[in-house]
């Protein structure tokens, strides 16, 4: 005796072995002996070989007409041997039934199945909407097909044209134009974006990476809608003058320094910060945008402010102009290093000039910053704060432990064009860290800073605080050392055009100022505030993709450099293992053959070949060279 059922949705003859009340132990044809539940078998025959049956009754199927079929059908449910005798007649075997169990099974759309070996032949109307759907589908296969083949092929179907760029970043993975696209992307083996830009659906690597970062972080661009900015109650107007200090191309000028000589050795140094708090409440709609966009996103040649130009302009400190500001007063023994006091008012400030790092550095050498007798441009501002800028220097090097390196060689990009064209000339201005400049208002920034952030934790006031401590930096509620600069509290407030930590805590100094120690009780952020840990966590995640973002758009635009400059030859200098920094740029490439040089031996190397999507450099080593 042979038996026919069916297991994981497929249909199987084999021969009896032995049955049980519930199960049957069977030998298929392959000579596997199994044990298969009776609830699985269709029937049993005697009268064809189980060899062959699946086959032979497959080929009957294919010759049954299934719409006849479906005519000639009972209306009501209905057994496999009832409709096999109204089909084939009384002498069909078992080799018809099974073909008509194949069949009847193979075409859901014409019999729906209610049980083992019972169907029942569906509406009309529902099998002409099945149809409908099948051959809609059978249409979209297609030309799902014929997009992926225009695809594969380097051909861009028109109808797919304005739809591909959004494939960078988040696309709609349920459409037919999306599994077009990923289709072609098994067949072809590439990633998503090189598959675009070998389409040409972004003209080039640079524009590439623009749309993946702008996709991502900018997905409705980075205009800036017009929002209006409020007014703010009128401030005392100070009695000094500030003088910025910036490279050329900064246009947020965030800060300002002012100074008043007590006596030969004293002075009042004035630390003059943008205060576009007074503005921008916590929850208005400037606010919404600043904490959405969380910085300014700096690249070569190009930037996305965190604020409105508007904003920006009513509280950069432009010469010319009375601003407002939030302004820390340091009376100071430039002698001794002794700090005498300190104020911090809310007030207006002249900003006399906007000085430019550019035309100063040639000038201002420690050399002619220490000889009284030397004519400087501001020396009576510069000269006194030199002096000072030593005294703290040095104080924080007692908390570090050790000296900062300020030997490092920094570059600024300028660009000749558009940031978005690869065509633009890209110009390298080297430019040491320990320039007198930027000695000065490196120094003057971390003394606001560290004030600022012991004000707000004397007063008890939740501010976001940075430390490092164990090689580990963090933001935090809580004032901690930061051991690598030197200071026991630390906190950004001194970019609160460019940073939202520091508009933040821009916020609550100027709470400080107002109410003093019943600050806590009207500050915008009170203690314990659960928003402050949400705008963390967002800044942290922001900020840090943002300077991912500037240091490849900086790696792109040397390898730029590299071709602009056909530079095929040229010398290095080896960090670590096989990592060498080209002289006079700033790129970190590999040279493989590195093997045996040492940390700063220098090396020449052949530049073989640049990838700007990658932004990858294939080099080999000539030669190391003597020291």
């Amino acid at each position: 005796m042979y038996v026919l059922f069916e297991e994981s949705g497929q249909f199987k003859s084999a021969t009896i072995l032995s049955e049980a009340d519930s199960s049957l132990q069977v030998e298929t044809t392959s000579g596997k002996r199994s044990k298969i539940k009776r609830a699985n078998v269709i029937f049993t025959f005697k009268d064809a070989l189980p060899d062959t049956l699946i086959e032979s009754a497959t080929q009957l199927a294919n010759d049954i007409d299934v719409e006849f079929l479906w005519e000639m059908g009972p209306k009501e449910t209905f057994n496999v041997e009832r409709i096999t005798k109204e089909y084939y007649g009384d002498n069909a075997g078992t080799v018809e039934k099974t073909a008509l169990l194949l069949c009847l099974h193979a075409n859901p759309i014409y019999f729906h199945r209610k049980g083992k070996g019972l169907y029942l032949s569906a509406p009309e109307e529902i099998i002409k909407a099945a149809l409908l759907a099948q051959e809609k589908k059978r249409q979209q296969a297609q030309q799902q097909e014929e997009w992926t083949q225009a695809l594969v092929q380097g051909e861009v179907p028109e109808v797919l044209r304005d739809i591909l760029p959004t494939y960078l970043n988040n696309p709609d993975k349920n459409t037919l134009e999306w599994k077009a696209f990923n289709q072609a992307l098994d067949i072809t083996g590439l990633q998503p974006a090189e598959f675009l830009l070998k389409l040409q659906v972004f003209p080039h690597a640079l524009a590439v990476h623009r749309a993946r970062f702008l996709g991502q972080y900018f997905p409705k661009g980075t205009t800036h809608d017009d929002v209006e900015i409020p007014t703010w109650e009128p401030l005392e107007r100070a009695t000094v003058d500030a003088y910025s200090v910036d490279d050329i191309s900064t246009t947020e000028i965030d800060d300002a320094f002012s100074i008043q000589k007590i006596s030969e050795e004293e002075f009042i140094f004035g630390i003059h910060i943008a205060c576009p708090a007074l503005a921008v409440n916590r929850d208005s709609d400037l606010d919404k945008v600043a904490r959405q966009r969380m910085s300014t996103v700096y690249f070569p040649g190009d930037k996305i402010p965190m604020q409105s130009e508007k904003l920006i302009q009513a509280f950069s400190l432009n010469e010319g102009n009375y601003a407002p500001a939030l302004s820390l007063y340091i009376t100071a023994n430039i002698q001794t290093g002794e700090i005498i006091d300190e104020q911090t008012k809310l007030e207006e400030v002249f900003i006399k000039e906007n000085l430019r790092t550019n035309h100063l550095d040639h000038v201002l050498s420690a050399e002619a910053l220490e000889n009284p007798l030397s004519e400087l441009p501001h020396a009576n501002l510069f000269k006194p704060m030199w002096a000072l800028t030593k005294h703290l220097s040095k104080a924080r090097e007692e908390v570090r432990g050790k000296p900062e390196n300020h030997n490092r060689v920094e570059y600024l990009f300028s660009l000749e064009g558009p940031a978005d064209d690869p065509n633009s000339q890209l110009t390298l201005t080297p430019r040491l860290r320990n320039a007198p400049l930027d000695l000065m208002v490196a120094e003057f920034m971390i003394l606001c800073n560290s004030r600022w952030a012991k004000l707000l934790d004397e007063l008890g006031l939740p501010g976001i605080f940075r430390s490092q401590q164990n090689g580990r930096v963090r933001m935090s509620t809580h004032a901690l050392i930061h051991e690598a600069i030197g200071v026991h509290h630390y906190a950004w407030t001194t970019s609160p055009l460019r940073r939202y930590v520091d508009l933040f805590n821009q916020r609550q100094l100027i709470a400080a100022v107002k109410h003093g120690i019943s600050a806590r009780l009207v500050a915008p952020y009170k203690p314990k505030d659960a928003d402050i840990f949400s705008i963390i966590s967002r800044f942290e995640s922001c900020y840090t993709s943002y300077s991912d973002h500037q240091n490849k758009m900086e790696r792109y635009w040397c390898l730029r450099y590299l071709e602009q400059n056909n530079i095929k030859r040229t010398t290095a200098t080896v960090l670590r293992d096989d990592l060498v920094r080209l002289d006079n740029m700033p790129l970190v490439i590999a040279v493989p053959e590195l093997v045996d040089a040492q940390r700063d031996d220098r090396v020449e190397i052949d530049i073989l070949s640049v990838d700007l999507y990658n932004l990858k450099v294939e080099s080999r080593l000539i030669q190391l060279l003597e020291s």
